[in-house]
């Protein structure tokens, strides 16, 4: 079916196509005509519609100074493959419009193939999407290189595919986009000749934000948070996980719910804006907050059984030593080496989502219930920490926290902080804590010594139960002056 759409001097307006030929490896199927009457080449405007809306070619016909004005030249341009000089476009040399003889369906399907050639190294045959990173640094940021690559992580452990990531400095967000309007159009451009899915952002979008970027660049746009809750997602294992990740997407999700009608504006390169369809929107919103509520229910309904089993434990007097810290610090490789259990273990964040927990004997005739939680993140979405709540409360019941430390990491300090700040919150400050400095094998052992010796810390290396002797005397110390107040430390060194 052909299509021919007419403007008037003002612009003109594409309905929706259904985007049916603009994936990739394709070009919209639309040309574009229109005329200078000035003259004039290819504008900036034009060339910015061309890769915007990734049109099939984009033309300009000059008319004469002569009464009546005939058309005189016609001036072409067409998208470019992703290329080593970074050309998004090739504008042709102008030719008098009576001479025109270009075989403008030849050079389509010619660029097309161009384009399904330079996309096939980045097929993905897993159906895993491809991305691109953006992070807006302002000069408050510390350091943006390392919240970029933490970012890298987490799209790793989502099975994302990157294929670039870009950091902005401005002295502050655009409050409608993040980034700047130009460097948007720099971004949709990239994307186009990566062949991106979707467009993944270090910082949290708001709503309004989210549905801006969505309807200025035609594409999808998430998130850190949504990622994380995605990852969440994948992982869950157990009933009351999965509830409490459902409840947290669909509380993310309720102010980001938005119609949107598809046409395409020659005047905004590509904006889709709100059209009919409230009524649908907000049947859309009452389920979500039904299932919200439903979620509730169950939810309190699965605490109380998690309170039974506390309770269970508490007249069975059994100590709890809970294992804390940052995402893939190492904790759920200790809690296998501690108990001789066999928890799936992967490095890659958040692989342990659902707590798990085991029976420990210290050599000293003391037994100790052992508890490893999910793991902690620097700015862990709020969404996430009311959700999983209830599960992270299972950490009031502990005598001792075990704060593991991946100390092989350069922002090992920051991680710390960063948990710090996450049990603070909780309010679960008043809990002893011991630090335990992990991945000892990997850094230098001088340096190891006096990293510890500064923050009071014990230097393990978790898959090797003999580095762990002095961890278990140590906690068992500490367990046994709140249990046994009675026994000095000096007769618990004798037994």
């Amino acid at each position: 079916m052909s299509h021919v759409i007419v403007g008037d001097a003002k612009g003109i307006l594409i309905p929706d196509l259904k985007r049916a030929r603009s994936s990739g490896e394709r070009l919209r199927g639309l040309r574009c005509v229109h005329v200078h009457l000035r003259g004039e080449q290819l504008s900036q405007d034009d060339l910015t519609d061309l890769a915007l809306l990734r049109l099939d070619l984009m033309a300009a016909i000059t008319v004469g100074k002569g009464s009546p004005a005939l058309p005189e030249m016609i001036h072409l341009a067409h998208l470019l493959p992703e290329n080593p000089q970074d050309r998004r476009w090739e504008v042709l040399a102008p030719a008098p419009l009576e001479r025109f003889n270009l075989d403008c369906a030849a050079l389509i399907a010619h660029l097309e193939r161009e384009l399904t050639r330079a996309q096939g190294v980045r097929a993905v045959e897993d159906g895993s999407e491809r991305v691109i990173l953006i992070h807006v640094a302002t000069p408050r940021d510390r350091d943006p290189e390392i919240s970029l690559e933490e970012l890298r992580e987490l799209s790793r452990s989502s099975g994302l595919v990157i294929l670039d990531a870009l950091i902005q400095r401005r002295p502050a967000p655009d409050p409608k986009t993040l980034v700047g309007p130009g460097k948007l159009k720099e971004l949709v451009i990239k994307a186009q000749q990566l062949g991106a899915d979707l467009l993944l952002f270090d910082q949290e979008l708001t709503p309004a934000q989210v549905r801006s970027l969505s309807e200025l660049t035609d594409m999808k746009v998430i998130d850190r948070t949504q990622l994380i809750l995605d990852i969440f997602a994948q992982r869950a294992k157990s009933r009351d996980g999965k509830l409490q990740v459902e409840m947290a997407q669909l509380k993310y999700l309720l102010p980001r719910l938005v119609t949107q009608d598809r046409s395409l504006s020659r005047l905004a390169g590509g904006i889709g804006t709100r059209g009919p369809g409230e009524t649908k929107l907000e049947i859309d919103r009452r389920r979500v907050r039904d299932r919200i509520h439903r979620l509730e229910r169950e939810l309190k309904t699965l605490d109380q059984g998690r309170g039974q089993r506390r309770y269970k434990r508490k007249r069975k007097g059994l100590p709890i030593l809970s294992i804390v810290g940052y995402t893939n610090a190492g904790k759920s490789t200790l809690l296998n080496t501690l108990t001789q259990s066999h928890l799936p273990v992967e490095d890659r964040l958040f692989e342990t989502l659902d707590p798990a927990s085991r029976r420990l004997r210290f050599p000293r005739d003391m037994e100790v219930v052992v508890t490893d939680t999910v793991g902690f993140i620097r700015d862990l979405p709020r969404e996430l920490l009311t959700a999983f709540r209830a599960t992270l409360v299972e950490l009031e019941d502990a005598d001792l926290l075990l704060h593991v430390v991946d100390v092989s990491n350069p922002q090992f300090e920051d991680q710390m902080e960063a948990v710090e700040e996450l049990l603070g919150a909780l309010g679960l400050n008043k809990i002893p804590r011991l630090r335990v400095f992990n991945k000892m094998d990997r850094v230098e052992p001088a340096l190891v010594k006096a990293i510890c010796r500064r923050y009071d810390a014990v230097p393990i290396h978790a898959l090797d139960a003999k580095t762990l002797r002095p961890l278990i005397d140590r906690a068992q110390a500490l367990l046994w002056r709140k249990f046994h107040p009675e026994v000095s430390a000096k007769a618990l060194a004798l037994r």
